[in-house]
């Protein structure tokens, strides 16, 4: 639930400063990174369990953002169903009572009972808490995010399927999420030259956001869009995050010569990576 409060008050703060439209984006974006992850552990694993059983494992087989993302949208869930007002009341008061201190997931669970749900069995049915914390996957009753600008988004990627020149595109207020959308939402196989129409009026290569590159670069791994493999290179050296790292080194994994070319930039890069992302990337390179 920590790293949930960490999501929840993240996007409470991005609300506050560019309002619901872009908090909305935010929360939907993770919540497409939360779906790859459960697709990738599956969906009925233990480790997509908000409390994990790390029981003689090492802690960081549990880094993954399901805390992150599936904590945050249970607490949404909560704000959704007793109101803003009320949730708010019982979050201050949460906060001051344990400053400073550490609790347990059972002690947190009695909290909300006797502070937050208070009897009220509709309430606490309809959260149902502990589906949320002791079960896999994401919960029926996950709350439905509607991002209008996403719509705008994808429908301006159709347009582009259908051959407008993307330089013709209406891109122009595009905020960071609206460009991870417009990318995330580009097909699978895209061929090298609609890759340089793309680069040439966006000039993703070119990027200083980590979000943007990074969801780029996947692009560039499976089209081999090699004007851009000097900016991944550098990318991969400089970032270090695991977020970023696993699947770019997962792509470029999947060929020969990509296995090559992830090989070269670790040599270069592994020296000055945290040891949870050394210990992924060595998995998946196999790195002796």
């Amino acid at each position: 639930m920590n790293e949930g409060f960490t999501v929840y008050f993240e996007n409470r703060i991005m609300e506050a400063l560019y309002g619901k439209s872009f908090a909305d984006m935010q929360a939907l974006l993770g919540l497409e990174d939360l779906k790859e992850t459960i697709a990738e552990l599956g969906d009925t694993s233990e480790d997509t369990h908000l409390k994990l059983n790390l029981a003689n494992r090492d802690p960081d087989d549990g880094m993954t953002d399901v805390a992150y993302e599936k904590g945050h949208f249970l607490l949404l869930l909560m704000e959704n169903t007793f109101g803003r007002e009320k949730f708010d009341a019982f979050l201050k008061n949460y906060f001051q009572r344990h400053k400073f201190q550490t609790i347990t997931t059972e002690q947190f669970i009695k909290e909300y009972n006797e502070e937050l749900i208070q009897g009220d069995s509709a309430a606490a049915k309809k959260i149902d808490i502990n589906r949320w914390v002791y079960g896999p996957g994401i919960p029926a009753n996950c709350p439905v995010i509607v991002s209008e600008r996403f719509n705008a988004v994808n429908a301006t990627v159709e347009e582009w399927k259908k051959d407008v020149p993307a330089k013709n595109l209406d891109t122009k207020n595009y905020t960071s999420n609206e460009w991870q959308r417009f990318i995330r939402s580009l097909p699978e196989e895209v061929s090298k030259d609609k890759m340089k129409e793309l680069d040439d009026a966006f000039h993703f290569t070119a990027s200083g956001n980590s979000e943007i590159l990074g969801v780029w670069f996947e692009h560039v791994i499976k089209s081999e869009y090699e004007p851009g493999y000097a900016a991944l290179e550098s990318f991969l050296v400089n970032v270090g995050r695991r977020k970023f790292c696993k699947p770019l080194y997962t792509f470029l994994s999947k060929t020969p010569d990509g296995i090559e070319l992830a090989k070269n930039i670790y040599s270069k890069a592994r020296p000055n990576y945290h040891s949870v992302t050394r210990s992924t990337i060595d998995e998946i390179l196999e790195w002796k």
